[in-house]
């Protein structure tokens, strides 16, 4: 299958790699130039521009954000010059009304759009391990799932409608930063008890909370290691954002989001918005009163 990548962060560099390992041939491309070089050195090939990583049988895009999707595939028209046909992947945590605008767009374009964003960090996503949420057109998805199915552990269908990904997407990187937040609050509690926070979250994270995203996360916590970043607070700050507008189209409220971004918003304010969302743990101990934070 000849397949295009757009975006090659740590995310999109670890996928491409996964799929060039399973014989794939991969076309590149990114706005800046040294993912590329070091892909091609394993075997894809360098897009000349954004419309010959969009001439193949699927186009996969992981991009960072709404505007960087704007920017890259509609401002400059590249989806509209795309092979008739095309299925395109967007991987990317993107809102739901953009993911409600690309599924039109693409259906006015005649191609295949398909939302698929991952859970997962670079080395998950370097072994084929993701847990990916789809949502398209079934022609589409069955398209694309040759795909999919190399990048993934698990895939979870959501039914035709695209923005249902998102949706699912958003939700569960809420629940991640609120994985966090709760974390860095029950450190500061047993703390302030003289507890030390490696021993309380060991505890927890071993018997009643060994879940993936406390295990991890309560790691770095307890080592803070905050770099290199899986998943930045700027990236996360985001994304919580997103969830609240989401939830502002239906007339919800997410009382949870406003705590999260108000943490995250000191965390950039810190200037330390690269460094991984479990940060956020820092500023949630220094606001319960831990004199610890920034030792």
């Amino acid at each position: 299958m000849d397949i295009g990548f757009i975006g090659l962060g740590a995310m999109g560099k670890a996928m491409v790699a996964n799929l060039l390992d399973k014989g794939h041939a991969v076309t590149v491309w990114n706005r800046s130039g040294a993912p590329v070089a070091e892909l091609v050195a394993l075997g894809a090939k360098a897009a000349a521009n954004v419309e010959d990583a969009l001439a193949g049988d699927v186009a996969l895009s992981m991009l960072a954000h709404d505007q960087a999707v704007r920017d890259v595939l509609l401002a400059g028209g590249a989806l509209a010059n795309a092979r008739p046909g095309l299925v395109h992947v967007n991987l990317a945590t993107v809102s739901t009304a953009l993911a409600r605008e690309l599924a039109a767009h693409h259906a006015e374009l005649g191609l295949g759009y398909v939302a698929a964003p991952v859970f997962g960090r670079p080395p998950v996503a370097r072994a084929g391990g993701l847990n990916i949420v789809v949502a398209g057109a079934p022609d589409a998805v069955a398209a694309a799932a040759p795909v999919l199915e190399a990048l993934a552990g698990k895939l979870w269908p959501m039914g035709d409608d695209p923005v249902r990904a998102n949706a699912v997407k958003l939700a569960g990187n809420l629940m991640i930063v609120a994985a966090v937040e709760a974390m860095g609050e029950a450190a500061a509690l047993g703390q302030a008890h003289g507890v030390p926070a490696g021993d309380l979250l060991d505890m927890l994270t071993g018997t009643l909370f060994a879940a993936p995203v406390y295990k991890i996360y309560g790691a770095m916590i307890m080592e803070r290691t905050y770099s290199p970043a899986g998943f930045t607070a700027a990236l996360a700050l985001k994304d919580v954002r997103l969830a609240r507008d989401a939830a502002a189209e239906k007339g919800l409220t997410l009382p949870l989001a406003d705590l999260a971004e108000r943490g995250l918003q000191q965390v950039l304010s810190e200037g330390e918005g690269d460094l991984d969302l479990a940060y956020l743990a820092e500023v949630a101990a220094w606001r319960g009163g831990n004199p610890a934070k920034g030792d």
